[in-house]
């Protein structure tokens, strides 16, 4: 067998339980977060940021509720790409599939900068370039020895990230008890005041609700999973409400320590609140080993966009021979590569800039997913009662609302380069479709499919 045969022959290996599928999915949120955006969430909320997590929270779990039954009935590696496919056509499933790639393609170029950054901003004396090759390299490198090493050293690391939250969680208590809050800290106060509203709320909700982007990436996973009609509808959940619960609970004792919204650089209120609690010491280290940790982060981010990358062009969408490949170790190696190379490309860009890029695709994917939800309620109603298909629609139908909320609160910039984005994918489906006279590709021997549909009798739980 030729070296393009075998390489097309291979598959991506079923090697990953539940602990594994969680701990990617919790890495890529990159729990540390919620102590660099606490101080904006607090601003934009007028002072009640775990309330405002709270909702978030709620907001990405209505979202999370329509990929995990999806993913229980399609238990394939493409995310959006397939789930929107496979109910709403394969024209719209590619699009869905190609915003989201805006997403998943730059986010882990998001992720290193910023820990570049950070590690910039500490040892000036090694340039931002270095910071970034340090992030990136031995990323690619595991990610390029299969899926089993890439999940231990992200076990790892994601161990370490949530060991240092918990640390500093304690430091934060000690200070607390210790008297050393300010008068008017309480913790009704801290979850509403005088100054709150309704509006400040979904401002600050919508900001914390970028904290989540990720746990979809779950479902990227799926034919590397034993069990994955079961472990990744679970996994996905459990993504949201252990990323939910750290960010409202850090977000809690620094609200306690800092009663109202007001700070004299939001950007840097975690930072200055740690120094607070800990000392400059403690607050040096902790964000040594943070940003260390947030490699677990990249490595995540990077793993999952790959496999996203490799379905599209397993079904010939994207070349075959180039995005369809694996190597020895079951992974999209060239993928990988391609996803380490964008990376590069953010010491051009300051943080603003590059998170500009991600936003666009991850709500407008989230919005089709939960559409494509809705429909499949509807196309399989034999299995259920008229009443329980409105009552199953619900949460699917809240979940639109809020992602095009969220999606409408974009900035301006994030609608011109997602637009352009768009418009380079109709152009790249009018190409593969042959000015869509024929259907969009799809290889059908490597990809189980299930059926919408089953037989009269049998049932499926939603």
């Amino acid at each position: 067998m030729s070296q393009p045969e075998t390489a097309a022959a291979r598959r991506l290996l079923p090697k990953l339980g539940l602990l594994g599928v969680v701990f990617f999915g919790v890495a890529y949120m990159a729990p540390a977060v919620v102590t660099s955006t606490f101080g904006v969430v607090s601003s934009e909320s007028n002072g009640v940021a775990p309330t405002a997590y709270i909702v978030a929270t709620i907001a990405m779990g209505l979202t999370a509720v329509s990929y995990a039954v999806l993913s229980r009935n399609y238990p394939n590696s493409g995310s959006s790409y397939t789930y929107v496919g496979r109910i709403l056509g394969r024209h719209l499933g590619f699009l869905g599939g190609w915003v989201i790639l805006l997403d998943y393609l730059f986010l882990p170029m998001v992720a290193w900068l910023l820990s570049a950054t950070y590690l910039h901003a500490q040892f000036p004396a090694i340039p931002l370039w270095a910071w970034v090759l340090i992030n990136i390299v031995p990323t690619t490198i595991v990610n390029l020895l299969g899926v089993s090493l890439a999940d231990r050293v992200n076990t790892g690391f994601t161990i370490v990230a949530i060991g240092v939250l918990v640390v500093m969680c304690a430091v934060y208590i000690g200070y607390l008890v210790s008297g050393s809050a300010p008068a008017d800290s309480s913790i009704a106060n801290a979850f509403w005041n005088e100054n709150a509203s309704i509006v400040a709320l979904g401002s600050a909700a919508a900001v914390a609700a970028y904290s989540f982007l990720g746990f979809d990436a779950v479902s990227t996973l799926s034919e590397e999973t034993r069990n994955p009609r079961k472990i990744i509808p679970l996994g996905i959940i459990l993504v949201v409400l252990i990323g939910g619960a750290l960010f409202t609970a850090v977000s809690f004792l620094m609200q306690l320590m800092h009663p109202g919204g007001q700070f004299d650089n939001p950007d840097i209120a975690g930072y200055t609140l740690t120094t607070q609690a800990g000392g400059r010491t403690f607050a040096d280290v902790a964000n040594v080993i943070t940003m260390v940790a947030a490699f677990g982060s990249g490595l995540a981010i990077q793993a999952t966009s790959s496999r996203l990358l490799y379905v599209i062009g397993r079904d010939g969408v994207l070349p075959r021979s180039v995005f369809g490949r694996l190597n020895a170790f079951s992974v999209p190696w060239i993928n990988i590569l391609i996803i380490a190379v964008i990376g590069f490309m953010g010491m051009l860009l300051d943080i603003a800039q590059a998170t500009s890029l991600i936003n666009f695709g991850a709500f407008l994917a989230f919005t089709l997913v939960n559409l494509s939800c809705i429909v499949w309620v509807w196309r399989t109603r034999t299995r259920r009662s008229t009443a329980a298909g409105v009552l199953f629609s619900i949460v699917p139908l809240l979940g639109m609302v809020v992602d095009l909320l969220l999606f409408s609160q974009l900035h301006s910039i994030a609608f011109v380069i997602g637009g352009v984005w768009l418009v380079l994918g109709i152009i790249l489906l009018a190409v593969a479709t042959r000015g869509f006279r024929r259907p969009v590709p799809q290889l059908e021997a490597d990809v189980e499919e299930v059926a919408d549909e089953e037989p009269e009798g049998v049932k499926r739980p939603l």
